[in-house]
């Protein structure tokens, strides 16, 4: 099973080619075209503009792609159909319907959360078979998930109002650092010291699998406006501290009550180097598994979004061509 899979649920275009072989999976190729510096000068991302940027480079991202390996043996287009900007969206699903019409190919709507799930597993070759948490961690998404087997999830829990990776840059902007905020804020963060504030770890010992950010980017706020506030790198390093000892704490502990022996860490937040050691570190202290999807499979990406429909082409699901896209799309899941 060959697919194509196109991502362009944001201010990412991705197009991958990702082949399933006897349950393995193989990214033969991927590309990403990022526009960050499209919309750096308005401290975040302008739909319209994004939209405008999915539709100058996803069809020649693709004719590239086909160059290597040709429409004709290519078995099914995947692509994403929410959540995420309506206008961006509509690109991707547009492009991918009339790919696949044209060429007589199945086509199938995929959630861009699946796909997250997935991407842990990517560099290791393998669709996410095994029993663990899952935790997705991005500038829209904070999720726990009890991942029973392939395709079978359990939805543990999520955030109550901002997404860790939204509070990133909310912190950002609070202290004037350049757009995308979340790494400026992890670059500064490296100088600063972690104990020079004292920030709320809000809902740490709340009992359930929810999360919350709002009160602890407010605390930031409030910190700044005092006389004796810390150095910007200080608190930095403390805000982050923060983020990651709630993020770690319910991730590491939901793992140990639903007795798995693996937890996964996806979305772009995951990128964050510090993150990533804390998890690994926590990992070892509680004798679990701790798989961090790589950097390139970590942010929005089309290979993701073709591992996931890999393994349902295979089931023999596709979609019909009446399917919309769906900007608040949830993760089927009991």
């Amino acid at each position: 099973m060959r697919v194509l899979g196109i991502e362009t649920s944001c201010d990412e275009t991705s197009v991958a080619i990702v082949e399933s072989t006897g349950g393995a999976l193989t990214v033969t190729r991927q590309e990403i075209a990022s526009q960050i510096e499209q919309h750096r000068a308005f401290g975040g991302v302008v739909p319209e503009l994004a939209t405008r940027q999915h539709l100058l480079r996803l069809d020649p991202m693709v004719r590239e792609a086909l160059t290597v390996t040709p429409l004709s043996a290519v078995d099914g287009v995947a692509v994403t159909v929410g959540p995420g900007l309506a206008t961006s969206l509509l690109v991707g699903a547009s492009y991918a319907k009339a790919l696949a019409l044209a060429a007589g190919k199945p086509w199938l709507g995929v959630n861009h959360l699946e796909g997250h799930l997935f991407s842990p597993f990517l560099s290791r070759g393998l669709p996410p078979g095994r029993p663990h948490v899952a935790l997705i961690v991005s500038g829209g998404h904070t999720l726990l998930v009890n991942v029973r087997g392939i395709l079978d999830y359990e939805l543990l829990g999520g955030t109550l109002d901002d997404a860790a990776g939204e509070a990133f840059d909310k912190v950002a902007r609070l202290l004037g650092l350049p757009y995308p905020g979340g790494p400026e804020v992890e670059r500064l963060a490296r100088q600063g010291d972690p104990r020079a504030v004292k920030f709320p770890r809000s809902m740490l010992d709340s009992g359930d699998d929810n999360f919350s950010f709002s009160g602890l980017k407010t605390a930031v706020r409030v910190h700044l406006q005092k006389p004796g506030r810390a150095a910007p790198a200080d608190v930095c390093a403390a805000f982050q501290q923060a983020v990651s000892e709630v993020l770690v704490g319910k991730t590491v502990r939901a793992a140990r009550r639903l007795g798995a022996d693996t937890f996964t860490v996806s979305g772009g937040v995951s990128c964050n180097r510090t993150l990533r050691a804390a998890f690994e570190q926590a990992a070892d202290r509680a004798g679990l598994q701790a798989l961090v999807a790589a950097p390139e499979y970590s942010t929005d990406n089309a290979a993701m979004i073709a591992a996931v429909a890999a393994c349902r082409f295979e089931r023999g699901e596709q979609s019909p061509w009446d399917l919309d896209v769906n900007p608040n799309l949830r993760l089927a899941a009991d």
